[in-house]
């Protein structure tokens, strides 16, 4: 299965961009043993509409036309469910046990995701109810990730 991020806004060159680089390298090493595989990261550029809800169209549309077609898609939102490492490699296992070929985690810009695109996602998680910069959820994202091939693989890295 291959796994592509969509992240609505760049990250710049420095610390976060070095941290979230070094989990992404991790995953692409290890997860191929697994059936997963580190396809590419996409970053989409915000919408300058001045209504909130027309940018959050604009960036759903930009999104659907870089996804790869059929891809299973999962949103980063607030009010997302909560999952655990566990449960998140529980679900990223089934959804490659599944046969699903391809995986798009997406990041939305400031102003979240277009309700259309919340209905027509397949998975919407959430790293809780508190608002994170859009640096951090890509390393926490990464890194996750990486946890969750560990933890598929029986790797001792994530201790439960």
């Amino acid at each position: 299965m291959r796994v592509t991020f969509i992240a609505t806004g760049r990250l710049k060159a420095g610390q976060e961009a070095e941290l979230a680089a070094r989990y992404i390298d991790r995953l692409a090493k290890a997860g191929p043993a697994i059936g997963i595989e580190f396809a590419r990261t996409i970053e989409l550029t915000e919408s300058r509409a001045q209504a909130p809800d027309q940018r959050k169209s604009d960036e759903a549309a930009e999104l659907e036309r870089n996804m790869p077609k059929g891809a299973f898609l999962v949103l980063l939102d607030e009010r997302g469910k909560t999952l655990d490492s566990v449960e998140f490699a529980g679900r990223l296992g089934q959804i490659r046990d599944e046969g699903q070929r391809d995986i798009v985690l997406a990041i939305g810009g400031p102003d979240g995701f277009d309700k259309a695109l919340l209905r027509r996602a397949d998975l919407t998680i959430s790293f809780g109810r508190m608002t994170w910069p859009h640096q951090l959820v890509r390393i926490m994202l990464a890194e996750q990730l990486y946890r969750a091939v560990t933890i598929l693989s029986g790797h001792p890295y994530h201790r439960s």
